[in-house]
């Protein structure tokens, strides 16, 4: 174990996670912030990139998973280490593609303490409350 714990590796993983915390303490708000109120709102449809050509929103649509994984993986590891894990895990899913999802984000915004403090950020901001509404 020592030989993969060097004091490089854990200096390397230190400032990573320095990093990862201070990114998330910017990341996070904007994110939420830019968010249209209706976004949790399974009313209302999400089109991404409806009016680009096939070849760019498959390129897209990729780029965003990735970067929705990399939030996912990064959220859950900030549940043990500093950050807003619950919020950048969130984000990650929002990211994401795939069937079941919106219930999903549903279901984790919905939880009382999750939406108060979104809609606490978006207030400071001078947003509108993130509406959320699970009946299509």
């Amino acid at each position: 174990m020592e030989a993969f714990l060097t004091k490089d590796v854990l200096l390397t993983l230190f400032a990573l996670s320095v990093a990862g915390f201070v990114g998330s303490l910017i990341a996070i708000p904007i994110i939420l912030v830019r968010l249209p109120p209706h976004y949790f709102d399974e009313r209302h449809p999400r089109t991404w990139m409806e009016n680009h050509h096939p070849v760019l929103r498959m390129v897209g649509h990729v780029l965003k998973n990735v970067v929705g994984a990399v939030f996912l993986i990064a959220g859950f590891a900030m549940l043990f280490l500093p950050g807003q894990g619950i919020l950048t895990m969130l984000i990650g899913l929002s990211l994401l593609d795939f069937p079941g999802k919106r219930r999903l984000e549903g279901k984790f915004v919905g939880q009382p303490s999750v939406l108060r403090t979104i809609n606490g950020i978006r207030e400071k901001f001078g947003r509108p409350p993130l509406t959320i509404t699970n009946d299509p």
